[in-house]
C-alpha cells in the first residue's frame, strides 16, 4: 500500500536534481544544434579521448586496428551524428538533406577530438512513427594520422579501415561522402504505360517505353547530382548504395500517375596525378530477384532499414 501511495508524493530532492540535470543537458544539446556545434559534455568526452585521459573506442575489427596502426593511423574515438528530419516537401530531397546534415555533424565531432579523418562510417535510417519523418544516423571511428596536425575539415569516408589502407597504398585518398537524389512524376495522359502493362501480361512482352524513359531520367539526374556534389573534392566516386522505387497512383476519373525516385551514395576519392586504373570504375547493381544490397547482412555499406524495429548498421 505504501508503494501505491508513494506515487502521489512529490518527487524527492534527488529526483528533482536529476530531472534538472537532464533538462539542462537537453537544453545544451538544442543550443549546440542551433549553432552547428558539439554539446559541451560530448566535447569533454572527445577531448579526453584525444588527450589519452579516457579509453578510446573504435568500430574497427582487431585485424583492422592492427593494419591501421602499422600504417600510422591511430583511432581516437567513436563518433556519431543524427538528424531527425521531417519531409515538408519531398521524401527524396529529404533524404539528401538528412544525410548531408548528419555528415556535417559527424565532422564537427571529429574536429572536437582532433581527428584527420573518420573511417568505417556506417549509415543507418530508422523510420519513425511521426508522419513524414525519418532518422538519419552515422557512426564511425575518428582517427589521427601520424605526422599530420589536427584537421579543420576531417575526411569522412564510408570505406572500412582495411579498404582505406589498400586505397592509400595505391595512392588513392578518400576525401568525403557524396549524395545524389532525384524524383519525378509522370502523368499517363494517353494511357500508354497502362496499356503496355496490360498487353504484356495478357499476350506478349511489351516495353512500357514511357516508364523506361522516366526511370532513365531519374537515375541520370541523381547521378548528375552525385557528381556535382563531389566536384572539387576528388576525381573519382566509389558508389555503394543505390536505392530506387517506383509507384503507380490511380485516381478515379483521372489518368494514372507514376512516381520514380532514386538515391545514390558514394565515397569521394582523389587519385594521385598520373595514377592509372587497369579497369574503369563504375556502378554495379545486383538485380537478383528478392535481393538488395540495402537489406543484406554484410557489416559495411548498409543504410536503409531491415525492418520496422531497427535499421542496418
Amino acid at each position: 500500500m505504501m508503494n501505491f501511495f508513494n506515487r502521489f508524493l512529490p518527487p524527492s530532492a534527488e529526483a528533482q536534481e536529476e530531472l534538472a540535470r537532464s533538462q539542462a543537458r537537453q537544453n545544451e544539446i538544442l543550443r549546440a544544434l542551433r549553432c552547428n556545434g558539439v554539446p559541451a559534455h560530448t566535447r569533454e568526452r572527445l577531448e579526453a579521448s584525444r588527450d589519452g585521459k579516457a579509453p578510446w573506442l573504435a568500430t574497427m575489427t582487431p585485424a583492422e586496428l592492427l593494419i591501421t596502426r602499422s600504417h600510422g593511423i591511430r583511432p581516437i574515438a567513436t563518433v556519431s551524428a543524427t538528424c531527425w528530419l521531417q519531409y515538408g516537401f519531398s521524401w527524396t530531397e529529404g533524404h539528401y538533406q538528412g544525410w548531408l546534415t548528419a555528415v556535417q555533424r559527424l565532422r564537427e565531432e571529429a574536429i572536437a577530438c582532433g581527428a584527420n579523418a573518420v573511417l568505417d562510417v556506417k549509415m543507418r535510417t530508422l523510420p519513425l512513427s511521426v508522419d513524414n519523418s525519418m532518422d538519419f544516423t552515422l557512426i564511425g571511428t575518428a582517427v589521427k594520422i601520424d605526422g599530420l596536425p589536427p584537421s579543420t575539415e576531417p575526411v569522412i569516408a564510408t570505406v572500412p579501415a582495411l579498404e582505406c589502407v589498400k586505397l592509400l597504398e595505391a595512392d588513392v585518398v578518400p576525401t568525403g561522402i557524396s549524395v545524389g537524389a532525384h524524383y519525378q512524376w509522370l502523368t499517363d495522359w494517353m494511357g500508354n504505360a497502362s496499356q503496355s502493362a496490360m498487353l504484356g501480361s495478357a499476350f506478349w512482352n511489351v516495353e512500357a517505353r514511357q516508364l523506361s524513359q522516366l526511370w532513365e531520367s531519374v537515375r541520370f539526374r541523381a547521378h548528375a547530382d552525385l557528381r556535382r556534389h563531389a566536384a572539387g573534392q576528388g576525381n573519382g566516386l566509389l558508389a555503394h548504395i543505390n536505392f530506387s522505387e517506383m509507384f503507380e497512383r490511380e485516381v478515379d476519373g483521372q489518368p494514372n500517375q507514376y512516381l520514380a525516385r532514386f538515391i545514390v551514395i558514394a565515397t569521394i576519392v582523389d587519385a594521385k596525378p598520373g595514377v592509372t586504373f587497369p579497369h574503369e570504375i563504375g556502378i554495379v547493381v545486383d538485380m537478383r530477384d528478392g535481393w538488395t544490397p540495402l537489406t543484406g547482412t554484410t557489416p559495411h555499406h548498409q543504410s536503409y532499414a531491415l525492418n520496422d524495429e531497427d535499421g542496418a548498421i
